[in-house]
């Protein structure tokens, strides 16, 4: 797997608007001017590097990559490896993350659109 220039850790993107291969949305995540190791810790330093994911633009598309990709180790999207596990043995059916990502979203914007319109 091709490693982008900052951080050996770290992998391909997975989806940005149908830009599912190119990792172009790694470029806005906010763990891009963070230092490597202190995403992949272990302990309470783990919650310091998931407050990190807090606010950043691009949580779904990480934590749909590591998801996907059965990352182990590290926080990705707002969680740790062993939030991952858990919510991949919880939901075993689930082929793609980052569609059932996607799907939502496109969803919520519907009803947010669709509420708007019912309001004006």
């Amino acid at each position: 797997m091709p490693v982008p220039a900052w951080g050996s850790r770290r992998g391909n993107g997975v989806w940005r608007g149908g830009d599912s291969v190119s990792g172009s949305w790694m470029s806005a995540g906010l763990c891009r001017a963070a230092d490597a190791d202190d995403l992949f810790v272990e302990g309470a330093a783990q919650n310091r590097a998931k407050a990190l994911c807090g606010g950043c633009p691009v949580r779904a598309e990480c934590l749909a990559y590591a998801l996907d990709g059965r990352i182990e180790h590290g926080v990705w999207g707002g969680m740790t490896e062993r939030e991952r596990r858990a919510l991949l043995k919880r939901r075993p059916t689930v082929r793609s993350w980052a569609g059932l990502f996607e799907a939502a979203r496109l969803e919520h914007d519907a009803v947010a659109r669709s509420s708007v319109r019912r309001s004006a």
